[in-house]
């Protein structure tokens, strides 16, 4: 016990110096955490009363809390692919559920509003996982997605190695951080800024707003790999602009007819 005592201070300490790192070197942007942004930058802005929500892919996780629904009167229907993840939400989190596959579904353009957070990555398919959210809204109604980004380093690792293999590293060096990290197969299908906007609107779904982040805390826990990895990616948005977005939020507005002009990658 004395041991993971330890092993976890040093943690603590490598973590505090690669964030005075930041803090010190870098622009206030690359501080920017991405999940708190996208609740306060984009579902806030984007909720009413009486509004109806779908909330796509956060499962026992919902993205509004009851007493956020409650106060706006919302009617929020809980969409995932695993039953026992909606059934292990919060009890009135949701007022009904869908059990489907987002790249197979159809909807009957009911919604004002769906909420996709951290769930593209996880999908074989964005182009018809997009095609599926669409389906969801009415004209005029608002999606809006939160991405990890394909073209980072944790993404390409995470691409590489098996997921026996990532357990056990990230169990060994960071026990705390791995159940978050760990979870559903990841895909990263054209999961950039560029292609994300491209897809979207040969779905009918334009780009109404749109914000870069360039941070995450994968790798503060190890501080030789931190002050790599930024140097790596300040080097790199130097030659590929927002494609070297670690995540990014998006606001996407339904329109009709979808845009059917884009070509296939």
């Amino acid at each position: 016990m004395s041991g993971l005592r330890f092993l976890r201070q040093i943690f603590e300490a490598q973590i505090w110096v690669s964030s005075r790192f930041d803090r010190i070197f870098l622009p206030a942007e690359y501080k920017v955490d991405g999940n708190s942004s996208f609740d306060a930058e984009f579902i806030e802005p984007f909720l009413h009363c009486h509004a109806t929500v779908i909330d796509v892919g956060s499962g026992k996780r919902p993205a509004l809390a009851y007493g956020r629904k409650t106060s706006l009167k919302l009617n929020v229907i809980g969409f995932d692919v695993s039953r026992s993840e909606l059934n292990a939400a919060p009890p009135g989190c949701y007022d009904s559920t869908i059990c489907a596959d987002v790249t197979k579904f159809v909807g009957q353009e009911t919604a004002d509003l769906a909420i996709c957070s951290a769930l593209l990555e996880h999908v074989p398919d964005v182009d018809n996982a997009l095609r599926g959210i669409a389906s969801m809204l009415k004209p005029g109604g608002i999606a809006l997605v939160f991405v990890p980004c394909r073209n980072t380093l944790f993404a390409r690792l995470n691409l590489l190695l098996p997921q026996t293999l990532k357990r056990k590293l990230l169990y060994s060096l960071d026990p705390d951080h791995a159940p978050k990290v760990l979870g559903f197969r990841a895909y990263y299908d054209r999961c950039t800024p560029r292609k994300i906007v491209l897809l979207a609107k040969r779905n009918g779904l334009l780009l109404k707003k749109i914000r870069l982040y360039f941070y995450t805390g994968y790798f503060e826990f190890f501080t030789p790999l931190h002050l790599l990895w930024r140097l790596w990616q300040v080097a790199y948005r130097t030659l590929v602009n927002s494609e070297a977005a670690e995540s990014f939020s998006m606001a996407l507005q339904k329109v009709e007819p979808p845009e059917s002009s884009v070509k296939s990658f």
